[in-house]
């Protein structure tokens, strides 16, 4: 198999979570784009087959299901949908996020347990799902996406000036999300089921110029990232030309985390 073929994924199914949002949009279309099938998620069933059309039309194979990770039983029925139309999963890409609350004085306990109830124990019981599948497979690449605040303390100067400004819940999961990804890729490697972390650092998306200045000029590579820098890493790791990669978390950030 060459090079450029193992960054194919025709045949494989891949699933994205929080499909329709700001990183899972271009995820979802990486992913087509390589070859994949690809399972939009959504919690409104419409949405979710509204994406898969889109990408349907761009020439794609793609279908919609509904997804609450905040319902255990929507993530039950989730995956026995997926299961019952698909035969198999090949690529899980835990991108869904849920927002509340603010920083360490704006946050309140209701906050707190609505993020937990998606970041955590959503991600949980789905994983735990879908892995159990690729287990039976023997194969599989679950990519989880982090964040560069799950590796360092939010820079707050960034923000100074602006209507932007990093929660804390975030840095809580995304950090927790690198220690997930470790004891999965050492539970499920011997079933021939791959971990990683995809790490991206902040994603140009129409943020206010003053932010945008601030930012780049904390990063030694001088920019923001854009949609294409972080969607062929997460096609790297879903495919099989990460074939010997495993419990890795890797920051696509312009170098924001060497300093």
């Amino acid at each position: 198999m060459s090079v450029l073929d193992r960054f194919g994924l025709t045949g494989r199914i891949a699933v994205v979570t929080g499909g329709t949002g700001l990183y899972g949009q271009p995820f979802a279309a990486a992913l087509a784009e390589a070859g994949a099938h690809v399972v939009v998620t959504s919690r409104r069933a419409e949405a979710a087959e509204r994406a898969a059309a889109e990408l349907r039309e761009l020439g794609g194979s793609a279908s919609g299901l509904p997804l609450d990770l905040a319902d255990p039983a929507s993530i039950e029925a989730f995956h026995r949908a997926l299961v019952d139309t698909q035969g198999r999963v090949d690529v899980l890409v835990n991108n869904a996020v849920h927002r509340a609350g603010g920083d360490l004085f704006g946050t309140t306990a209701t906050d707190w347990d609505d993020t937990s109830a998606v970041n955590s124990r959503g991600l949980f019981l789905l994983t735990q799902a879908v892995a159990a599948t690729m287990v039976e497979q023997r194969s599989g690449s679950i990519v989880n996406i982090g964040s560069i605040y799950g590796l360092v303390g939010p820079d707050f100067p960034v923000y100074e000036g602006t209507d932007i400004m990093s929660p804390l819940f975030y840095a809580y999961d995304k950090a927790g999300m690198v220690g997930f990804t470790r004891y999965l890729a050492s539970a499920l490697g011997r079933h021939g089921v791959r971990v990683n972390c995809l790490c991206p650092g902040g994603l140009l998306s129409g943020q206010e110029q003053t932010f945008v200045d601030a930012y780049s000029a904390r990063v030694p590579l001088g920019r923001m990232a854009t949609e294409d820098d972080v969607t062929g890493a997460l096609v790297f790791l879903a495919s099989d030309a990460s074939a010997y990669v495993t419990g890795v978390t890797l920051p696509v950030d312009g170098g924001w985390t060497a300093k």
